[in-house]
């Protein structure tokens, strides 16, 4: 018996290269899923350090005008 091959062996390679392009396209979706769950995060950090920033910026400033004050 000879060796046919991958796809020349019947219906059983072709259905395992259908489930290796399923797998590809799978893959490549929850990449991109990833990618956008990562830009998000990014925004999300830049906006929290932002807002921390701003309110640390504040209260030395108030700090700041009291002491010239006294």
């Amino acid at each position: 018996m000879e060796h046919t091959g991958l796809f020349l062996g019947g219906g059983a390679g072709a259905m395992f290269f259908l489930i290796w392009l399923i797998s590809i396209g799978l893959g490549l979706y929850f990449f991109v899923l990833l990618v956008k769950l990562a830009r998000r995060g990014i925004v999300a950090l830049d906006l929290y350090i932002y807002a921390k920033n701003r309110e640390i910026r504040t209260r030395y400033e108030s700090v700041q005008g009291r002491s010239d004050e006294i």
